[in-house]
């Protein structure tokens, strides 16, 4: 292994922050992630689990905010709906000169808050 991030958003905070700056979404989210979140009544605990998720790799890969940016590192969902990330840009580079071959997650959110733990492997 050679790195483990993990990180948690508090869903009401997260989306307050959103409401608040409505052009965050685009920002931080990929065409993907917003489509999918769009497809719920409630898309702002999925976005604040891909949020935490791209927070649990800067932590993973051993670096934090403005190290690449937040499309870089895309949560993507397999038929069977196992989260799964891609990278791209910076972070992709990163990674590489890291030695990271593969990276694993896991993403979960309840009422109250979202979690995503990565490994950098």
């Amino acid at each position: 292994m050679i790195g483990l991030g993990l990180d948690a958003v508090e869903i009401a905070r997260f989306r307050r922050v959103l409401a608040r700056s409505p052009g965050l979404v685009e920002r931080l989210f990929t065409e993907g992630e917003r489509a999918y979140s769009a497809g719920f009544a409630d898309p702002a605990p999925r976005l604040a689990a891909r949020f935490a998720a791209k927070e649990a790799t800067m932590k993973a890969l051993g670096v934090g905010l403005g190290a690449f940016g937040f499309h870089e590192v895309e949560v993507c969902n397999g038929p069977g709906g196992a989260p799964s990330l891609r990278l791209s840009g910076r972070a992709a580079a990163l990674a590489e000169a890291r030695g990271v071959t593969s990276l694993r997650m896991s993403i979960t959110h309840t009422d109250v808050v979202a979690e995503a733990v990565v490994a950098a492997l």
